[in-house]
């Protein structure tokens, strides 16, 4: 009985960190991408010595991927996709609708490696051996994978808006018993403590993008009423229907889990403090990663199709006339800028809270307190930054990259050292006897950072 409480606390959490998330590729990122533009433009004023950092590299690809997808969706048909859709049968949509979950989960696992192999590509070190088929293949698989990945998310929502729009609810009905099959497939495999929390990490990123969904089918319907809001009561109980089964099933297949696998409801909590260990840690002026991109390895949500999506429907949705309209997109924007910082605030202190209740706030501070005593620190980190082949930027502003390292001496053996949290180790088959004493991993060499952790998983599989 205590799992629904617990896991809600999970999901309301998981699901504002990929709010957090997605937020930034409409509010931060175009500043940023103009930042490293005027930088770039003025880049003569400066001498050759001050190129682009590759945090400012990799934001530039951001936007131009999000520029050029968003462009090439406009070739996309949407009324054409519709009526095409609402041509097929029940059972024929109800098969479609399975393949492209199951095609949705996969696409993103391949889809993270390759913007990890671009981002990593087009900051190395030009020292390096290049052992890789160069940037300029790498953007153009990248840019394939956003459009391929945003054309398949805009079958699936359109998928559910014929649901929605259809004379008898008997599609979206099947649609949504299409969950309680989900169950049949979970309740009665063996799970380790590791496996719940990739599961958990999925239906995060599964609720909320059938949120995005939600918003993007409301929107067309909306439009195609010229914007009656008495419309919008109509289309109210299906998605209180949508999101009540998608709750249901996840309480009922985690109670039954946790169950059969005596497994206590406590894990949710180091679960959570997981998550909020990532946030604290990318958040540091040291930090190795940028946060969106460590949500979109450790849950498998990445962003950037779903947004390209959604700018192309809100785009054709509403138009925009006149002085007062642009004056409102304006103020818009600036009301987005202020949900993320809001939303960015409230969630780091909430993970500061969560981490000092797991008793992990130390993890954060002992790979600088115990630096090696004959180099200086600042030569110490650009040795460990080039080893990641990661850097930071005088703004303290770190890239997005990570390139996986190969020597195995150099992975940290598991994550913390409580016991709370002793379901996330590596997955590389390494991991030492998590018995030993506290006392002995405080004296291990600034080698074995924290801060390396999970930076090169996707969905549970190493990405090296």
């Amino acid at each position: 009985m205590r799992i629904p409480k617990e896991l809600e606390k999970l999901m309301f959490f998981g699901i504002f960190l990929c709010l957090d998330a997605f937020l930034y590729v409409f509010t931060l990122l175009p500043l940023r991408v103009f930042l490293a533009m005027f930088r770039f433009i003025t880049l003569p004023c400066y001498g050759l010595r001050r190129l682009l950092q590759p945090a400012q590299v990799c934001d530039m690809l951001k936007g131009v991927i999000l520029v050029i997808c968003y462009f090439m969706m406009h070739y996309v048909d949407y009324s054409m996709m519709y009526h095409l859709i609402r041509g097929q049968s029940v059972i024929k949509l109800y098969i479609i609708y399975n393949m492209l979950e199951v095609a949705d989960r996969l696409i993103s696992s391949f889809g993270q490696d390759i913007l990890d192999a671009l981002y990593w590509t087009a900051t190395e070190p030009k020292e390096r051996k290049r052992a890789h088929i160069g940037v300029i293949p790498h953007f153009f698989m990248a840019v394939f994978y956003v459009f391929l990945h945003a054309i398949l998310i805009m079958v699936q929502a359109t998928t559910l808006n014929v649901a929605f729009n259809s004379h008898n609810k008997s599609l979206l009905t099947i649609m949504m018993s299409n969950n309680f099959v989900e169950i049949k497939g979970s309740v009665f495999k063996k799970f380790e403590k590791n496996n719940l929390f990739q599961m958990s990490n999925s239906d995060i990123k599964e609720r909320f993008t059938n949120y995005v969904l939600l918003l993007i089918v409301c929107l067309r319907n909306m439009e195609q009423f010229s914007w009656n809001p008495d419309h919008f009561w109509v289309l109210f109980p299906d998605v209180c229907m949508v999101v009540a089964s998608e709750i249901a099933v996840d309480i009922v297949k985690h109670a039954f889990i946790t169950k059969f696998n005596d497994i206590t409801a406590d894990v949710y909590s180091e679960y959570r403090a997981s998550l909020a260990f990532d946030l604290v840690s990318s958040r540091q002026k040291n930090a190795y990663t940028d946060y969106s991109d460590s949500v979109s390895r450790r849950m498998g949500f990445i962003p950037l199709p779903l947004a390209v999506l959604l700018i192309r429907v809100v785009t054709s949705s509403i138009k925009v006339q006149g002085v007062l309209a642009y004056v409102c997109v304006v103020l818009f924007y600036c009301g987005l800028i202020s949900l993320k910082v809001l939303n960015s605030i409230v969630l780091l202190g909430k993970s500061c809270q969560y981490v000092k209740e797991a008793k992990m706030e130390e993890k954060l501070f002992n790979p600088i307190l115990t630096a090696t005593p004959g180099k200086p620190a600042g030569k110490q980190q650009g040795t460990f930054k080039s080893t990641q082949g990661i850097s930071t930027d005088e703004n303290g502003s770190t890239s997005v990259t990570n390139q996986p390292v190969h020597q195995k001496e150099n992975m940290p053996s598991l994550l913390v050292t409580s016991n709370s949290d002793q379901f996330l180790t590596t997955p590389d088959g390494e991991e030492k006897d998590i018995s030993q004493d506290s006392s002995e991993l405080k004296h291990r060499s600034a080698k074995k950072d924290l801060l390396e952790i999970d930076r090169f998983t996707i969905c549970g599989n190493r990405i090296d």
